[in-house]
């Protein structure tokens, strides 16, 4: 199970600050900090001021953060209520994090656990197995699915999951990769990786 204190840390100053700063030497207009747990620790106002600080690191270049960009993508789909998902080696406590995160962005979470029963170690996850799981536990009431976790094998399911369950598929990979290009100027749909390359960046 991933500890809460070196989320925590992942966070904090001086490494990922430097990370931003070095990063910024090249010529990029966007950066993707790819860490979703420190999202659900921060909390949105927490994120805000991560994305402030790590900003003033980067001269300005701007950077996507899982959880700001799946709030940002659900208000692009038009969708309120979400199922949350996460990998089998989060803890209960931090499915709870993730949950209360959303709450205060103004999202109905409708179920927040983690995948238990599939494998702990990321590289044993195997697609098929994620498919079966998303599929048994979405509560039919719920709009969209959120699949947490950068560690977890999810990007090869998207595409079956939102035709087998009519629903937009969101995960952490995928949906900050979508914000960043948005924020390069980059608009084009990609295809197979979800719902949301058919949309804009809101304001």
């Amino acid at each position: 199970m991933i500890g809460l204190d070196a989320v925590r840390a992942f966070a904090e100053p001086p490494h990922v600050d430097s990370a931003a700063e070095m990063l910024a030497t090249m010529p990029l207009d966007a950066i993707a900090y790819g860490f979703t747990s420190s999202s659900y620790l921060l909390g949105p106002d927490g994120d805000a001021r991560l994305k402030s600080r790590l900003e003033i690191m980067t001269g300005e270049i701007p950077v996507a953060i899982p959880c700001l960009a799946v709030v940002k993508a659900l208000r692009a789909l038009g969708v309120t209520t979400l199922a949350l998902v996460n990998p089998p080696w989060f803890p209960a406590d931090l499915s709870e994090h993730g949950a209360d995160y959303f709450r205060k962005s103004g999202i109905e979470v409708m179920y927040a656990a983690s995948a238990t029963g599939l494998a702990k170690d990321p590289l044993s996850v195997q697609p098929e197995r994620l498919y079966e799981w998303v599929r048994k536990h979405t509560p039919r009431a719920t709009e969209s699915i959120f699949l947490g976790g950068g560690g977890l094998r999810s990007i090869g399911v998207i595409e079956a999951l939102e035709e087998a369950l009519a629903l937009p598929v969101l995960t952490a990979n995928q949906v900050v990769f979508w914000q960043a290009l948005r924020l390069a100027g980059v608009e084009e749909c990609l295809d197979g990786y979800g719902r949301i390359f058919e949309h804009p960046l809101p304001a």
